[in-house]
């Protein structure tokens, strides 16, 4: 896959202090990267200045090629922005905030009419398109606002707590749409969200901000596996596990501790080939395995760590 996002050294400082502090990072085309930390952290500073809309006091970037200081106007031609507040016209309907957002962006009357009756269907807002937005729920209005930065059919998406304010049921809505538009068309996609259940369905790559700095950046596996030394993991042999068989269990090449538990044990192994030896050592000795299961370090729970080093 080819760059289109690269930052190297961003800096950046106003009045109050330092917001963002020598930023490193590459975005793939296509990949959804999950910028995450606590307000204050250099979320929002990082996608002005890869917008443009900010210029910084050293370090550079490139979105899809450009120079945001330069080319700033051409990036935000083709990148899409949702803030966590929608922003829309409420004396407005549906249909005439994507017209009216269609038209700033230069899109023709005929292709902003077409667009925006594409979009109302996809969003499942057809029925809705012809009344003001002031009577519009907090889920009808964020599918409306990540409508409006599809307008214009944009390479690269930033999104802002896209799932702010919403039901279960628009949730899962709002995900399932933000993961198809980078599958079905290469888009990469920028969200900065708090909620990290979200965030561990949509991302490939994880970017953690504190204090302006970044802290980690990677796959989340790729970052337990530096965080945490080994793999635990549930191994339900439908009643506790006998001394003979746990001592069994501890000598086995990889285990790092096994304890029993009301339907078997836990252990912490050094990596899956680990557990798969413990079983077939338990199935060797005619033991029942009725399921051996990894507990995976979510993106939560890396998240979490990374954030306990600073409290």
């Amino acid at each position: 896959m080819s760059v289109a996002i690269e930052a190297t050294g961003l800096t950046r400082s106003f009045a109050s202090g330092l917001a963002l502090d020598d930023l490193t990072l590459d975005v793939q085309q296509g990949e959804v990267l999950a910028l995450l930390g606590p307000n204050g952290a250099g979320k929002t500073t990082t996608v002005r200045l890869l917008n443009g809309v900010l210029r910084p006091d050293r370090g550079t970037a490139r979105v899809l090629g450009l120079d945001p200081t330069v080319d700033g106007h051409e990036i935000r031609r083709r990148t899409g922005v949702l803030t966590e507040n929608a922003g829309l016209d409420e004396r407005l309907t549906a249909r005439e905030n994507l017209l009216f957002a269609a038209r700033i962006r230069g899109l023709s009357r005929a292709d902003a009419e077409t667009r925006a009756d594409e979009l109302l269907g996809r969003f499942g807002m057809t029925d809705r398109a012809d009344d003001q937005v002031q009577g519009f729920s907090t889920g009808q209005r964020k599918r409306l606002a990540l409508g409006r930065a599809l307008l214009h059919d944009p390479d690269v998406l930033f999104l802002d707590e896209p799932t702010s304010g919403l039901d279960p049921a628009a949730t899962r809505d709002v995900v399932e749409l933000i993961g198809s538009l980078a599958t079905e068309h290469g888009r990469t996609v920028i969200v900065c969200t708090h909620f990290l259940g979200e965030a561990g369905r949509l991302a490939h790559r994880m970017a953690v901000l504190h204090r302006g700095r970044l802290q980690a950046f990677g796959r989340p596996d790729e970052l337990a596996a530096e965080l945490w030394d080994g793999l635990d993991a549930e191994i339900d042999l439908g009643a506790p596990i006998d001394d003979r068989a746990l001592t069994l269990v501890r000598t086995v090449d990889g285990v790092k501790a096994a304890t029993a538990t009301a339907s078997g044990l836990h252990v912490r192994v050094r990596d899956r080939e680990a557990l798969a030896t413990i079983v077939a050592t338990l199935v060797g000795r005619e033991v029942p395995v009725y399921s051996a299961i990894p507990h995976t370090p979510t993106l939560e729970d890396v998240y979490f760590a990374i954030e306990d080093r600073f409290t």
